[in-house]
């Protein structure tokens, strides 16, 4: 169990019980951290007997993301409360619907639009709410806007889950009570069968290069708190070294860098792979991966660079540090690209020794973040704040 700030209290790893009802309501994108925790919580929770449910606040033309599709495929029943952008209060009607209907034990809402809008529809029904905080994302006035006003909400909920330390201890400084804070660090689930580097760099598009360039992999969402401008730099600080990188995943920021990408000379070098279906098979194509992220909370990405034994150079933000040390990967600051160029070139300078590391990591993922105890620990943070409605009243 986790301890500190976000100690679950008086509830232990192992708690076995009556089979619980579970919603999760999100406001799912494309595939990224926060949606990969969601597939794993729920998925994982039905194996261990519970009754699971993902609203996914959605439009008509999102009802056919991969999340969505990738939940069905593993038995979740996933619920569609499709509304416009705008439409407040007919969310919140109809998130209250789906919990009278579902008599949910507890409902869990994760990112900044169901914990401000969501929640309340289940707190007035008497449900109790969990939420998990998996990192802030700073960027324009109007997200700002938005965080400050999910922190605030945050107040009021029964849990909150941080996912890295530096998280837990903001929340307590954001005025959540300390007690309802749990600490608990996202786990490797990975269900995609790992590609060997040959297969990888197939599925991938991506021939042999006769001159024995490097690969170098960065794997997110193209916005500005992962950092993807930071990476470039770097790059062009290694123009006159053997590489290519290949870029997975996509975001608002892809035009801009791509023009970025230009200036810097680098065209035909960066290449572009945009989102990736199962992403995480793919990672032995790379020589080295790369996260150049300005915030995190516990990035699934490191997880899945670690669980293929590739070479990692991370920035040490949020809870990258407490993922992996520098016995399993070159950490540097963030928002230095030299710092960054100069670790991805000792990987290509120390094959061997980034070997070392590489394995060192995917020793510390399989000891130390594995999916069961962390099934176990959000099982008892749902356990610790069910209250049993009284009969024959509507959830």
């Amino acid at each position: 169990m986790e301890r500190g700030a976000g100690a679950v209290r008086a509830v232990g790893v192992g708690v076995s019980d009556r089979p619980m009802v579970i919603l999760h309501v999100v406001s799912p994108g494309v595939i990224g951290g926060l949606e990969r925790v969601v597939h794993a919580l729920a998925a994982g929770h039905r194996d261990r007997g519970h009754t699971l449910h993902v609203a996914a606040v959605t439009t008509v033309e999102d009802d056919d993301l991969e999340f969505l599709r990738s939940l069905r495929e593993c038995g979740v029943e996933v619920r569609l409360v499709r509304v416009g952008p705008h439409e407040y209060w007919g969310e919140r009607r109809a998130i209250a619907r789906l919990c009278a209907r579902l008599q949910p034990d507890v409902v869990h809402t994760h990112g900044y639009r169901p914990d401000v809008l969501d929640a309340g529809a289940a707190r007035r029904l008497g449900i109790p709410v969990v939420t998990t905080v998996h990192g802030y994302t700073g960027g324009s006035w109007r997200n700002r806007l938005y965080e400050r006003l999910q922190r605030r909400a945050l107040r009021r909920f029964d849990a909150v889950v941080a996912v890295s330390q530096p998280l837990a201890d903001a929340l307590t400084q954001d005025g959540v009570p300390r007690d309802r804070v749990h600490l608990i660090r996202n786990a490797w689930a990975g269900s995609e069968p790992l590609l060997d580097r040959g297969a990888a760099r197939r599925a991938l598009g991506e021939g042999r290069d006769g001159n024995g360039a490097l690969r170098i992999g960065w794997v997110g969402r193209l916005s500005e708190e992962k950092g993807p401008d930071v990476f470039l730099e770097a790059l062009g600080r290694m123009r006159h070294q053997p590489w290519t990188a290949c870029v997975l995943g996509d975001g608002p920021a892809r035009p801009a860098l791509e023009a970025r990408a230009a200036a810097l000379g680098l065209t035909g070098r960066v290449h572009w792979h945009g989102s990736v279906r199962g992403a995480e098979s793919v990672y032995r194509a790379f020589d080295v991966f790369v996260l150049s992220s300005r915030t995190e909370g516990t990035p699934i990405a490191l997880f899945e660079a670690m669980a293929s034994r590739v070479p990692i150079v991370a920035t040490a933000v949020g809870g990258v540090p407490d993922v992996v040390s520098p016995a399993e990967a070159w950490l540097v600051a963030p928002e230095d690209p030299n710092a960054l160029a100069a670790a991805v070139a000792a990987v290509l300078q120390d094959p061997a020794g980034a070997d070392v590391r590489a394995r060192a990591a995917t020793v510390r993922l399989e000891r130390d973040f594995a999916v069961e105890p962390w099934l176990e620990r959000y099982e008892a943070v749902y356990r610790a704040v069910h209250r049993p409605r009284p009969a024959g009243r509507a959830a």
